[in-house]
C-alpha cells in the first residue's frame, strides 16, 4: 500500500496481461493454455483462448492430445492440432477498424498435468503474420519468467530482409 493508505493500481499492461490470463482458462488443450486479449484505447476489443475449430470436439471432450500421443516437442507440426490458436480466436472476432492500431496482449501457461507454470507466450510465425496483416501495432506476452515483452509487429520482419 501507498502511502495514506491509497492501493497502487496496476498499469494497462499489466491489467490486459491479467485478463488474458483469466481467458487462458477457458483453453481446451491438454498441452498448454494460452489466451489473448485485444484492447484499443485502453476498451477491450477481443478475446481469445486456444481451442478445438468451432464444432470440432476438443482435446478435453477426447480425452487425448495427438500431438502429445506422438511426443511432438512444443512449437512443432501445428498442423496435427485441432486447436485454433489464442491470436487467431481474438483477430476473427474484431473488425478491422478496431484492429488497426490496437495492442494484443498475450500469455500462457503449461496445462496442470505439465506443471501449469507459465511459459514463454511470443507467438508463432503464422500468428505474427495474421497479427502483421491485422493492422495491430503493439504486441504485449508474458516471457514464461514473470516479465512482459514488448513489440511491434514490423521489427518481426527485421532479419526476414
Amino acid at each position: 500500500m501507498k502511502e495514506g493508505g491509497a492501493q497502487k493500481r496496476p498499469g494497462w499492461d499489466s491489467y490486459f496481461i491479467d485478463i488474458a490470463r483469466a481467458v487462458a482458462a477457458r483453453a481446451t488443450c491438454l498441452r498448454r493454455k494460452y489466451g489473448a486479449v485485444i484492447a484499443k484505447n485502453n476498451t477491450i476489443v477481443s478475446t481469445g483462448f486456444n481451442g478445438a475449430a468451432r464444432g470440432v470436439k476438443d482435446c478435453l471432450e477426447a480425452g487425448q492430445c495427438t500431438r502429445q500421443i506422438l511426443k511432438i516437442p512444443h512449437g512443432q507440426r501445428y498442423e496435427l492440432c485441432h486447436s485454433v490458436h489464442a491470436e487467431a480466436n481474438a483477430i476473427i472476432r474484431a473488425s478491422l477498424e478496431e484492429l488497426n492500431g490496437a495492442t494484443i496482449y498475450i500469455t500462457g501457461a503449461d496445462a496442470e498435468g505439465e506443471n501449469g507454470r507459465e511459459c514463454p507466450s511470443e507467438p508463432c510465425m503464422m500468428c505474427k503474420r495474421m497479427i502483421l496483416n491485422a493492422g495491430i501495432a503493439r504486441v504485449v506476452y508474458s516471457d514464461g519468467d514473470g516479465g512482459l515483452v514488448i513489440t511491434a509487429p514490423p521489427e518481426w520482419l527485421k532479419d526476414r530482409i
